[in-house]
Order: C-alpha cells, then structure tokens, then sequence
C-alpha cells in the first residue's frame, strides 16, 4: 500500500499494489515547499496521521492482515494496525527518530558525548526533538480517539506499543547505544535500486585520472544551488566524474566543466564499482552503499538524516564532512584530501566488510516472518516494563 508512483515498482517484484484513499500522495506527501522542519513535520506526518490510520484500518479489514509493516515517520499506519489488534513493525531507513540512551539525537549531527558539557548538549537536543513531537500531539490523539484507542502521554510512546521497530542501518556504522529499547532490531541497510535509476553509463574517457560519483539527494531539499557549487568544485580538480541530477534537480540547471558529466540518473551500484570516491548529501542509501563498495566519502548535508550520517562517517574515519555553506576551494579541496590520503579508503573497506555481513543475514527478512506469526500483545508498553526489571 502506497503512493501511486510506486505502483510499476511494486507489481515489477511480484506484490499487489493499492493505493492510499485519504492519506496525501505525490507532493502533497513529501512536500518542497515548507518553511521549516516543524511545517514539513506537521504536513508529512501529523496533520495526515487520521487518514492514514483510516487507510490502514480498511485495508486489513478487507484483506485479511496477520502483521503490518510501515515507515517509521507514518504514525497513523501503526494507530490502524493497533485498532485491528494486529502486529505492527515500523521501518527506520536511517539512525533512530525516537532518542535512544547513548545516542546522540536524531537531526543532531552529534557524535557520542565525552564530557559532561556535551553530555548536556545531547540531552538538550534530545529534549527539543521530544518537544517538537509532543506539539503536535492533540493531532496524534484526534486520530487515536477517531478508532477509540486511549491518547498518548507523549508523541514518542507510540514507540512502545509497537511490536518492532526495525533500524534498516548496520550496527557497526552506528553509534553504540547504553541500551536498546526491548523491541528495537538492527536488520542492516536495504539497498536494492529503483526501476528509474537503473539506465546504462556512458563510457568514461580515456585517462587515468581518478573518478568520482557525485550522488545527489532524490528528496525534495532545494539542494539545486548546493550542487552546482560542487560541480564547479570538482570541475577545478584533476578528476573525471559523474553526477546523478535525482528526480529533484534539472539536468539543465547543473552545466558541468568537461570534466563532469551530469546525468539525470544511473545506477549507483555499477558506478560505485568504477570510481575512487563518492560525494553526497548524506542520505543513508548513498551512504551505506559507498561503504559496501569499500569508497570514502565526502558529505555535505542540508537536512532530516544526513547531518546523523555526517557524523558517523568522520567518526569511523571514512571520510570527510563540510557544511553546505562551504566554498568551491573547501569543497575541492577536501576531494584532493580524501583521494590523497589511503587511511580513508582502507578504513571504508574494513567498515563495508562487517556492513555487507549484516546485508546477507537478510534480519529484516528473518524479523517479518517471525512477527507474522506471533500472537498480538496488546500490552506493549507493559512487556517494555517487565523487559527492564
């Protein structure tokens, strides 16, 4: 069940498809145009929640249901899955939303504290995250009253009457947390590509000068100013590259040096396989995927999950982070470092070899099917309770 520009997708690996009936598609589910995080929030998740609780309701009542599998940020699926009295798991392509203690906050771009001032700095923004959730719990809670399921205390308990919550992320490139929640699970990075990215490559030219992959967001991030600037960065610097516009950027609008080739999209996987180096915005997918190719990386992040993933990549010593004010010189020049310098390169092959483990465990595989027949627990945040004493 999802958006309509899916539905190809979706039939291509053999499922049926339906649509949402209420729930917003197209832009008006991911829109480009807010102001700020709290509006994208209130739009994308919040304001949305009863019509995608309704959906999801309807659709198990029709089809008979034995679990539910959502995107973490879609709160209303797992209000439906709960008033059908059927399991629920959530799917976080990306660190944890909820905070986790020892972990720096979702949208922090913070690394582990190491000192009591930045153990207060974590706890702060943990506190304003929770905070931003919690105003808009009144729309949470019309949607709950709406299938006569008790309110919410907090926007984040909604984390503890859910079966699973699945961390599509690989533990070993995460930070470590002091405890997990009881119904959390790491299933490593998925990474299969989408039907549109995957047109051939034009050949490379004939020379021996490194090559680069400038992968750039496919959310919606107005990042079309951040990417010209770091076209002409690389078009200073002695390298061939390629860079994959993503359905939110115009081709036209990023006239590359000739040394760059800017295309609309390749696939990722046979590119990775032919460069020395990646540069990004920092969405996990991009992200996960250089890793397993042993590539280091260059992130420039602009929102939601990428300033996480920026940190994470220094602190494994995997590559390098700028702010998305930095100039053309500190762009390129942070290129030269990273392809000069083999300890980033050595150290992306090592974390890739653990990441490509956790891939072919295949855990999220394994955690729906043992979900899919297990008895529903009505009393989640109670086995949370007992999970602690």
């Amino acid at each position: 069940m999802a958006d309509p520009a899916m539905q190809s997708e979706i039939e291509a690996a053999g499922f049926p498809f339906v649509t949402w009936r209420r729930a917003p598609t197209g832009s008006e589910a991911d829109p480009a145009d807010c102001s700020d995080v709290a509006e994208w929030n209130r739009r994308t998740i919040f304001a949305p929640a009863a019509a995608y609780a309704a959906d999801t309701f309807e659709e198990i009542r029709r089809s008979p249901t034995d679990a539910v599998l959502g995107l973490d940020i879609l709160f209303g699926c797992a209000f439906g899955a709960e008033a059908a009295r059927v399991p629920y798991a959530m799917l976080s392509p990306h660190v944890s939303i909820r905070p986790v203690p020892g972990l720096p906050p979702a949208a922090s771009g913070l690394k582990p504290p190491t000192s009591p001032e930045e153990q207060m700095e974590a706890a702060a923004a943990a506190e304003r995250i929770a905070s931003l959730m919690d105003g808009f719990l009144p729309l949470l809670n019309r949607a709950r009253a709406d299938l006569k399921l008790c309110p919410l205390g907090r926007t984040f308990d909604i984390y503890d009457r859910v079966d699973r919550v699945f961390l599509a992320i690989s533990p070993a490139f995460d930070f470590e947390a002091t405890t997990l929640p009881w119904n959390y699970r790491y299933v490593g990075p998925l990474l299969d590509e989408p039907v549109w990215s995957q047109s051939g490559i034009p050949p490379w030219p004939e020379t021996e000068r490194p090559r680069v992959l400038v992968a750039c967001s496919t959310g919606a991030q107005n990042q079309t100013e951040l990417i010209q600037r770091i076209v002409r960065a690389i078009g200073s610097v002695d390298v061939e590259a390629v860079v994959t516009a993503g359905p939110n950027v115009g081709v036209d609008a990023l006239p590359g040096p000739s040394n760059v080739r800017v295309l609309p999209a390749a696939p990722h996987d046979a590119l990775m396989n032919q460069v020395s180096l990646v540069v990004s915005q920092g969405g996990h997918g991009t992200v996960s995927r250089a890793l397993l190719h042993g590539l280091p990386l260059l992130v420039i992040p602009m929102g939601r999950d990428q300033g996480d993933n920026a940190a994470r990549v220094e602190a494994r010593g995997v590559g390098l982070s700028l702010p998305p004010t930095s100039s053309e010189a500190e762009i390129a020049d942070a290129v030269r470092r990273l392809l000069a310098e083999p300890s980033f390169r050595k150290a992306a092959g090592r974390l890739g070899k653990v990441m490509q483990a956790d891939v072919d465990a295949a855990g999220l595989v394994r955690e729906i099917e043992a979900m899919a027949v297990a008895p529903y627990a009505p009393a989640r945040a109670d086995a949370r309770a007992r999970s602690r004493t």
